[in-house]
């Protein structure tokens, strides 16, 4: 493949994203954020060439890690200091069960460095199992650490913000540079903690409904609400809600967006 790179023998392949972390200063700090331990779960998604893997792995009896590439999870089955401690569940991370991992009452901790090309859908996916997992700790490119975390009024904002933190406290905890990764991506990265609310702010009637809301109106942001929702709620249904019609989606916050969404939930339209 003309667009692969080889780095320790082994080809990073573009159509996974494959980009690898390589600066140790880097990698201390995020092992140090994720704060490995055994009173959980701990579940790898990517592991890669096992940058992460290896000093997480050294802090703890145990971890599970999600490869799809078959070249990789060979290597970690043979890695001399890991293959006793791993369980390689060679899978795509985007259709995996998490939830299967949890064998005993521990919750899982999930951490990784996410191929840019899937992050938005498999945090998605994670959400939709979230109450299970006690954090999640991912490296992503910057400008998605920025959106995950953007509240209302801001550029950033957008439905990726509202699910996020719909199931999530979001924390920026670290700022990563290109020249930490062979090959070095054209962007910007950083890690994101990601806290799953034990009990849910504002509780969706049909999480559906909310996912409709956020993607009607982000999908035409520059207009105000009262056109972009038009074809599920009347201008007097939003001014019933105590909402203005005149806003546009990036001024309404996560309460607004649920009272939005509970209210198609109970007109039967969802």
């Amino acid at each position: 493949m003309s667009n692969d790179k080889v780095h320790l023998g082994h080809t990073a392949r573009k159509r996974f994203g494959q980009n690898f972390l390589h600066d140790h200063y880097v990698i201390d700090n995020i092992v140090a954020a994720i704060a490995p331990s055994d009173d959980a779960i701990m579940v790898e998604i990517g592991p890669g060439l096992g940058a992460l893997t290896e000093p997480v792995a050294s802090q703890i009896q145990h971890l599970h890690v999600v490869e799809l590439d078959r070249d990789l999870a060979e290597r970690l089955r043979h890695h001399p200091l890991l293959s006793s401690k791993l369980s390689i569940h060679e899978a795509d991370a985007m259709k995996f069960d998490f939830s299967s991992l949890r064998t005993d009452a521990r919750p899982l901790r999930v951490f990784g460095n996410l191929p840019y090309n899937i992050s938005t859908p498999l945090m998605f996916h994670l959400f939709e199992q979230s109450a299970g997992i006690r954090d999640m700790h991912f490296m992503l490119q910057k400008e998605v650490v920025d959106r995950l975390a953007a509240g209302p009024n801001s550029k950033a904002y957008g439905r990726l913000s509202v699910m996020a933190q719909y199931y999530c406290q979001v924390i920026p905890v670290l700022h990563v540079g290109p020249g930490a990764f062979k090959p070095a991506p054209k962007v910007d990265s950083a890690v994101v903690r990601l806290v799953p609310h034990q009990v849910l702010p504002y509780p969706a009637t049909r999480i559906e409904d909310l996912h409709r809301v956020c993607m009607e109106a982000f999908n035409q942001r520059r207009k105000t609400i009262r056109n972009s929702m038009r074809n599920f709620i009347s201008e007097d249904a939003l001014t019933a809600l105590d909402i203005d019609p005149n806003l546009r989606p990036e001024n309404l916050t996560l309460q607004q967006f649920v009272t939005i969404a509970n209210w198609l939930s109970a007109q039967g339209q969802g």
